[in-house]
């Protein structure tokens, strides 16, 4: 996939939807979801309270861009360890011309005065009501399935990435499940 690719908004919308669910349901603490980083950003009583009190107009984006930080920083942290992370690509790293337009349009929704599930309906299935696994692992499953091999990084996607960021984005995903208590952590290497 080209580096100077210019995306839709709504192949944006799509991957940080898939982001922000991503990120949400990994954290941990008092409203414990999977617990794949130490986080308490969308909680009442967490980063909830703190937020409000911080950004009283946007706090609904910032506890969740705080929990997307977290994903990305748990990634990172992953990646910083293997011999060629220039040739990772993942959820939270799609290379800086995308990342850089995901940041963007995350901005554009957060001045744009709407809420994150009105200006992004595709969280409302999973951030509405009470947390459930179950819930998580059918959405993570309706993506699709993917084929992945185990390796020191994690799960490493087989074959070649699609060129399509929308199939992309599904693979890595779908490549969540099993739903385990430490971050799978799927990805492609781009060499």
């Amino acid at each position: 996939m080209s580096k100077t690719v210019a995306l839709t908004n709504m192949e944006l919308d799509d991957i940080l939807t898939a982001q922000l669910v991503v990120a949400w349901a990994g954290e941990g603490g008092e409203a414990k979801r999977l617990g794949w980083w130490r986080t308490d950003m969308c909680s009442e009583y967490g980063g909830e309270d703190l937020m409000k009190r911080l950004t009283p107009t946007t706090w609904p984006w910032a506890v969740l861009e705080t929990a997307r930080e977290a994903a990305r920083r748990t990634e990172q942290g992953v990646v910083e360890k293997d011999h060629s992370p220039d040739e990772v690509f993942s959820l939270y790293r799609m290379g800086f011309a995308i990342d850089e337009q995901l940041d963007e349009r995350l901005d554009a929704h957060r001045r744009s005065g709407k809420l994150p599930l009105e200006a992004l309906p595709g969280l409302v299935e999973l951030l509405e009501g009470n947390w459930s696994a179950d819930k998580m692992a059918d959405w993570v499953t309706g993506h699709g399935d993917a084929s992945t091999t185990t390796e020191p990084l994690g799960q490493k996607l087989t074959g070649q990435p699609p060129a399509s960021i929308e199939l992309r984005t599904k693979k890595l995903i779908s490549a969540l499940v099993p739903l385990r208590d430490d971050y799978p952590f799927p990805h492609w290497r781009l060499s």
